[in-house]
């Protein structure tokens, strides 16, 4: 069987890494893919944002299953693209990736449904923004509302901090065409959680719960990020909950989508506040999440195919799928990251790190050069451990972390402080 695997990143590497173990599987392609999926995995140089190129590749040489894992391409459409081609792929249409593709569309969905989620307004212009901030006051969240990489979403607790985000994504368009609309809501307190479930546009697999750290440094401060780390599953999360996720959020929005002909195929990762209230949607996402993906891919006992396979109406008994205990992700980062960082740093240690026990080091922005690693983004590495207890993963994180080095790099040391 082959298996092709779209994107770049550190997710990417751990869907490529999970792939390998699979017996029935013969060939993995990734495309670009990265240095750490090489023992695995047949690299090409093929842009995620060169779509008809990518189906070409697939159908050429083919592949009989495509998973895409950013969320850029399945936004732009690439699941209808393959679609049309007669090529099985792994991810929501075009449509369906709506849900990440635009916030206002969501939040729409959303309130019109009756699911949980913040009082919002939606703006196409500068000035009613700008004066409905100053009538609303702070604090107060603002989105952009197309994909901004996982940073077009400013808590803004003071106005201060809410103006200047207004006026960046909305006059300075520091996010580009994402930021010609913006949603403006209203900010809620509690634990920010994920829900990841494998849907078949009608029933859902929940994935095990799991926490991301998206402020740059301890302690929750500085910008936000991709994710500096994550962990699963979480112990803090009641039966009750989880069962108000499932019936309220996840259920009812696939029954929303499904009413607007909508037919939700792939991951829907929803990211919910645990407030006073209940559960309440912040936004949704439609992959799996990156630093996420790779906590739960260590902890998957089962073939991943096989998860997957629920997309396309197989089931598979939730019970089976997990290894005990618990699995946490590090991500270490370039000096400077979210801003300005350096590139082209030689890196050290990723294969000591490796070899001990629990830990696997997957790879975000890397490249070779004459045999040498180098740091290549902003997110560089991503350090996974297993453990027994959300302890003991923490300590084997952290203790590969520290054979790891190259300049300037930076890490958060408190990633599952709410559960620990």
């Amino acid at each position: 069987m082959r298996v092709f695997v779209i994107g770049s990143g550190a997710r990417e590497h751990a869907l490529v890494w999970k792939l390998a173990q699979d017996q029935r599987i013969d060939r993995i392609y990734a495309a670009p893919g990265n240095p750490g999926m090489l023992p695995h995995a047949e690299c090409l140089p093929i842009s995620v944002d060169n779509l008809e190129a990518l189906a070409a590749f697939a159908e050429r040489n083919k592949i009989d299953y495509t998973i895409v894992g950013p969320e850029a391409p399945l936004i732009d459409g690439i699941v209808d693209i393959f679609q049309k081609r007669g090529l099985r792929v792994f991810g929501p249409d075009k449509a369906g990736a709506a849900l990440e593709g635009s916030k206002a569309f969501t939040k729409e969905l959303l309130t019109a449904a009756g699911i949980p989620t913040a009082q919002h307004r939606t703006f196409i212009e500068y000035e009613p923004a700008r004066v409905y901030l100053e009538e609303h006051g702070a604090p107060v969240v603002i989105k952009a509302d197309g994909n901004a990489a996982g940073k077009g979403a400013i808590v803004a607790l003071d106005m201060q901090t809410a103006q200047d985000a207004l006026k960046q994504m909305m006059v300075d368009h520091v996010f580009g065409a994402a930021g010609d609309v913006v949603v403006i809501e209203d900010y809620l307190q509690g634990d920010e959680i994920g829900a990841h479930a494998i849907c078949n546009g009608t029933d859902f697999l929940p994935l095990p719960l799991s926490q991301d750290h998206k402020r740059a440094l301890d302690n929750d401060q500085g910008l936000n990020t991709g994710g500096m780390g994550a962990y699963t599953p979480l112990p803090f999360v009641s039966e009750e909950q989880k069962a108000q996720i499932q019936q309220r959020i996840i259920g009812a929005t696939l029954q929303a989508l499904k009413e607007r002909d909508i037919h939700f195929k792939g991951v829907l990762y929803a990211n919910i506040m645990l407030t006073e209230r209940g559960p309440m949607v912040l936004e949704h996402n439609t992959r799996f999440g990156d630093p996420e993906a790779q906590a739960l891919m260590v902890l998957l006992k089962v073939e991943l195919l096989d998860v997957l396979a629920y997309a396309d109406g197989q089931h598979i008994a939730p019970e089976t799928l997990w290894h005990p205990g618990y699995a946490m992700s590090l991500t270490l980062a370039a000096g400077g990251y979210p801003g300005k960082y350096e590139r082209d740093l030689p890196i050290q240690g990723v294969d000591e790190a490796n070899q001990l026990e629990g830990v696997h080091v997957f790879h975000a922005g890397t490249r070779l050069q004459n045999g040498q690693l180098i740091t290549a983004g902003g997110r560089v590495l991503s350090v996974v451990a297993h453990g027994e207890t959300l302890q003991q993963a923490a300590n084997r994180v952290y203790a590969a972390a520290k054979l790891i080095s190259f300049e300037g790099m930076q890490y958060r040391s408190d990633i599952g402080h709410r559960a620990l």
